[in-house]
C-alpha cells in the first residue's frame, strides 16, 4: 500500500480492495477461504483480525498466513496487534485511535505499514496522517459490530480525497456501498463480513467486488 495518490482520483482511477478477515482462532481453517479469495480479485492488503490467545499462539497464527498472503504479492497487517506485527514477518499492523497510533510509532520500524482508524472527526484524521499513519480508515465497525451512517462516511472520504495525499480506505458492508465508495474518491475500500459470510462463495463474492471497482483479475 503505496504512501500516496493524486489529490483528486483521476479519470479511470480504481480503488483497490483492502480484504478483513473474520475473527480468526484456527488460522490453518482460514487458508483455503482466503486463498480462493485472493485468486479471484486484485487485493492490495490483507488485515488479519485475530481471536484473543497468548502471545505465542498469536505469532504462530501470524507466521501461518504471512506466506499465503505475501507470495501473492500481498501485505499482510495485523490488526491492534502491533506488538504481534514487530517480531513476525507482517508487513505491518492497523491500529484504532490516535492513542494507539501514538504507541504502535514507536514500536514498528519505519519500513513497516501502520495504517489507522477508529478516527471520530477530521481532526483526528488529520492528526493520525500528521503523526506518519501510512493511512487512514473510514466506516470500519467498533467492538460491537456498529458503524457510522453510510452518508457520513461517504462525506469524510470526499473529503479526505480533495484535500490529502495520505491514502483513505472507506469500509463497504455490502456490494452497493462498494462501488460508492469507489466514487467518492477512496483509495481502498475494505470488504470483511460480506466476503465471508459462504465460504463457498467467497472467490463469486470477490469477484463481484472487482466487477464493482472494474479491477482485473489478478494474473
Amino acid at each position: 500500500m503505496g504512501p500516496g495518490r493524486p489529490s483528486v482520483p483521476s479519470e479511470g482511477f480504481s480503488p483497490r480492495i483492502y480484504l478483513v478477515t473474520p475473527r480468526i482462532e484456527d488460522a490453518a481453517a482460514l487458508i483455503d477461504p482466503l486463498v480462493a479469495a485472493l485468486g479471484a480479485a486484485d487485493v492490495a492488503a490483507v488485515l488479519a483480525r485475530f481471536a484473543e490467545a497468548d502471545e505465542g499462539a498469536l505469532i504462530t497464527r501470524a507466521e501461518l498466513l504471512c506466506p499465503v498472503v505475501q507470495q501473492r504479492g500481498v501485505a499482510l497487517l495485523i490488526d491492534g496487534r502491533t506488538d504481534i506485527a514487530a517480531r513476525t514477518s507482517a508487513d505491518g499492523a492497523h491500529v484504532t485511535g490516535l492513542g494507539a497510533l501514538e504507541a504502535a510509532l514507536e514500536i514498528l520500524r519505519l519500513d513497516r505499514v501502520l495504517g489507522a482508524g477508529g478516527l471520530r472527526s477530521r481532526h483526528d484524521a488529520m492528526v493520525a496522517a500528521e503523526a506518519g499513519a501510512a493511512y487512514v480508515m473510514f466506516g470500519e465497525p467498533d467492538p460491537t459490530g456498529r458503524q457510522p451512517g453510510f452518508d457520513a462516511i461517504v462525506e469524510r472520504i470526499e473529503w479526505w480525497a480533495e484535500l490529502f495525499e495520505v491514502p483513505c480506505v472507506g469500509f463497504a458492508d455490502s456490494l452497493d456501498q462498494v462501488a460508492l465508495l469507489a466514487g467518492a474518491g477512496a483509495d481502498f475500500v475494505a470488504v470483511g463480513d460480506l466476503i465471508w459470510d459462504n465460504n463457498k462463495a467467497v472467490a463469486r463474492t470477490m469477484r463481484a467486488v472487482a466487477e464493482r471497482l472494474m479491477l482485473e483479475p489478478p494474473q
